[in-house]
């Protein structure tokens, strides 16, 4: 990282990706972090690899349990089977979105698919959390997917964007937000520059590649919180794939606990209960595992 005080950023604060194992996988923590917990109302960001493993290997997150959030999923390169308590089995692969709206509650498992764990199977992509307004935090569990060709995508000199969730550039996605935001992924060549779209809280996150903004670089794996109101061009100093996040603040803080996402820490802990109990409802053709609670919530201040 370089900084240049004499040249304006529209850079607020960096985050580096944590690692963290996942299964046989290393992913990079990014939300969230000790000085930043939300982006508008984006709570959790992992960067999934990229990773190949030997034939035979492959990721196994079993069964487990989410309350007040939406998960999204986007792969770059790779394959996941989806399936949950609602009875959704669904294959992700690149380019598709997976949007789960846990709502009141939902369970699901994440794995690679036999066909591919036997090639010896690669992954890359990013799963974030988005939290429900409290007027949707006990809604209905849903679950929607959006292949590839669903996705608006634009194109300008050196520039190509897809607009991934909320709405942008004159367009909007088609998956089901509760709340405004904007998820955008972005390819840059060397040289371009980047225009955020305007929202009240925005963050990119360089998934590989470098951005500038006024003297102040962020390298690859790190996320760049930018400045409120500042509308500053990012611009890419080498080939670039990033992505913007980004929206508006929720109305009260949310609490974080293992799978749960909630404005209320009473309703984490009945969910911990529920779950210890084993009383939410089963995952259709992968009922035999799941992640049992090894922990009483503890809370941080949100």
């Amino acid at each position: 990282m370089q900084t240049d005080d004499s040249e304006e950023t529209a850079v607020e604060l960096e985050i580096a990706a944590r690692p963290r194992r996942l299964d046989a996988f290393e992913v990079g923590r990014v939300l969230p972090a000790p000085a930043r917990r939300m982006v508008g109302p984006f709570a959790f960001f992992d960067h999934m690899g990229p990773a190949h493993l030997e034939a035979g290997l492959g990721m196994d997150v079993r069964p487990h349990p989410h309350i007040g959030l939406a998960t999204v999923t986007y792969l770059f390169e790779g394959e996941i089977l989806h399936r949950d308590s609602l009875g959704s089995l669904q294959p992700i692969r690149p380019g598709a979105i997976n949007w789960m709206t846990a709502g009141r509650g939902i369970v699901h498992s994440e794995r690679t698919p036999a066909e591919t764990r036997a090639q010896g199977p690669r992954l890359h992509g990013l799963q974030l959390w988005v939290a429900l307004p409290r007027e949707a935090e006990e809604s209905e569990p849903a679950f929607s997917h959006h292949p590839t060709e669903t996705i608006p995508e634009l194109s300008s000199p050196g520039v190509r964007v897809r607009v991934l969730a909320g709405s942008a550039y004159g367009v909007t996605a088609p998956t089901p937000i509760a709340s405004p935001l904007v998820y955008v992924e972005a390819h840059l060549e060397a040289g371009a520059t980047f225009e955020p779209p305007l929202a009240t809280e925005r963050a990119v996150y360089v998934i590989e590649g470098e951005l500038r903004s006024g003297g102040r670089t962020v390298p690859p794996r790190t996320m760049a919180v930018l400045r409120s109101g500042k509308a500053g061009a990012l611009t890419a100093t080498a080939p670039t794939r990033m992505v913007l996040i980004g929206g508006e603040p929720l109305g009260e803080p949310r609490y974080i606990w293992w799978n749960f996402v909630s404005s209320s820490q009473e309703r984490i802990v009945q969910a911990a209960h529920e779950w210890k109990e084993q009383r939410f409802p089963r995952v259709p053709g992968d009922e035999k595992e799941w992640i049992p609670l090894v922990d009483e919530p503890k809370f941080a201040h949100p």
